[in-house]
């Protein structure tokens, strides 16, 4: 059973399904991004503002171009036009829709887009881009994508698409009822968002209250000359990182596991973005990207910090659990008996907005490896240090249940509207004009 076919198998019997090709018309666009001054001054609807957007507004700045007439002609959006990108980096991110919400003089629909404009006597064009945002109506277009590191459609797998025909009152219907609540859905993941966003903030700021003033707020406190902590307890020191840690390089710029050279040993080799998908540990590594070990290596021994000093991850930190190998982007860091391994963790991501206002920017951003030894940290007595850490772990602890309920609730309300819209559009759910009434007065 084809993926049009599965789509279309139980949507009710007084519908009826047509093929895109008869009840609109579909242009792909020439239109390219360059300006000559023989041409026309005109506006571009770009691959990205469809991308982005679910509406095609004024609000969107678009890129200045300029056209021939048959051009501006042929491609001027009109509103209740629905765009969709017609190629993609992978066919299950295809055809993605936008809604031409206003009349929008001079903006023409750009080029690596389709332009499906409806035959209003057969399909609503709101309709019509609700019904693309259903990934089961897009299996279609994933399915017909063709390539190899970029896909595409052709103008006929548009044609083809089976389109799900309710009257147009009830295409109308459809619309307004998805418009109310996703509308409703989407202003409540937004602010779960902002709680997220909250969240981490206070995330930094539990940390770097914790490091930097202790956790005794009689304290007395003394400057300390440094702009990351500009004040500590008179009872702390303020020391070098380096003399009171062993630093340990990376010493590979790539994986080198394709050097026969360095086959057969026993360490993983790790990368960059396994310290800024571990949370606090990295526990694991992938053995498919791992096929061999490295037998010379400069070993990070179990229970090293470490930190990326380049890329886009940078001044990440997290803490090994076994023995491994690193790139040279990365800096591993083994505190000596004065310094708890817990509290150092919490200090480097402290000094985190401190390194990188010292980051150095060539081809991609960088950390100067021997100047993160030279920066001053604040050193509590040991006890101090244990307390302080156990005390930051247990508001971690805390702040990441509460992360985690909010990412679930995200997930639960990105499923819902997916399934609501699916519904919708396939009949599943029939809208009634009460329906409209009650979403519309409570959302």
């Amino acid at each position: 059973m084809s993926p049009q076919t599965s789509f279309l198998k139980d949507i009710p019997k007084d519908w009826r399904s047509d093929r895109m090709g008869n009840v609109t018309e579909i242009l792909f666009s020439n239109v390219d991004k360059h300006t000559f001054d023989s041409e026309i001054p005109v506006r571009l609807c770009n691959y990205v503002d469809v991308y982005k957007n679910d509406r095609i507004t004024s609000e969107i700045e678009f890129m200045e171009a300029s056209a021939e007439p048959r051009e501006i002609a042929r491609f001027q959006i009109q509103i209740g036009d629905v765009l969709a990108t017609k190629d993609s980096e992978t066919p299950d991110d295809i055809a993605i829709p936008a809604l031409v919400a206003e009349t929008l003089p001079g903006v023409l629909c750009g080029y690596h887009l389709a332009l499906i404009r409806p035959r209003a006597h057969h399909v609503y064009g709101p309709y019509l881009a609700w019904l693309h945002c259903s990934k089961a109506f897009r299996s279609h277009y994933e399915a017909q994508a063709v390539g190899v590191t970029r896909f595409g459609l052709s103008q006929a797998v548009f044609k083809d698409a089976r389109v799900p025909l309710p009257p147009l009152p009830e295409q109308q219907r459809i619309t307004d009822y998805l418009d109310a609540s996703c509308a409703a859905i989407d202003a409540a993941v937004a602010a779960k968002r902002g709680q997220l966003g909250t969240l981490g903030c206070l995330r930094e700021t539990v940390i770097q209250t914790a490091v930097c003033n202790g956790l005794n707020p009689k304290v007395r406190m003394a400057g300390s000359d440094i702009a990351w902590m500009p004040s500590i307890p008179e009872h702390w020191k303020r020391v070098k990182l380096k003399r009171h840690v062993e630093m340990l390089r990376g010493q590979f710029t790539h994986r080198p596991r394709n050097d026969p050279a360095f086959y057969d040993g026993p360490y993983p080799f790790i990368q960059t973005g396994s310290i800024s998908a571990a949370g606090k540990f990295i526990t694991e590594y992938s053995q498919t990207l791992n096929e061999l070990g490295l037998s010379v290596s400069k070993m990070f021994p179990s229970g090293t910090i470490v930190m990326t000093i380049t890329g886009a991850k940078i001044a990440e930190v997290a803490v090994t659990t076994f023995d491994a190998c690193f790139p040279d982007s990365i800096v591993g860091f083994v505190p000596d008996h004065l310094l708890d391994k817990d509290y150092l963790f919490y200090v480097l991501m402290a000094m985190k907005p401190a390194l990188l206002g010292a980051m150095i920017v060539t081809t991609q951003p960088n950390i100067n490896y021997v100047q993160i030894g030279g920066n001053y940290i604040p050193l509590p007595p040991l006890a101090e240090q244990e307390a302080i850490a156990s005390h930051i772990e247990s508001e971690m602890n805390r702040i990441n249940a509460i992360r985690d309920s909010l990412e679930a609730q995200i997930a639960t309300l990105t499923a819902y509207r997916k399934s609501l819209i699916h519904e919708c559009v396939t009949g599943q759910r029939r809208i009634t004009d009460a329906d409209i009434n009650r979403i519309q007065a409570h959302g």
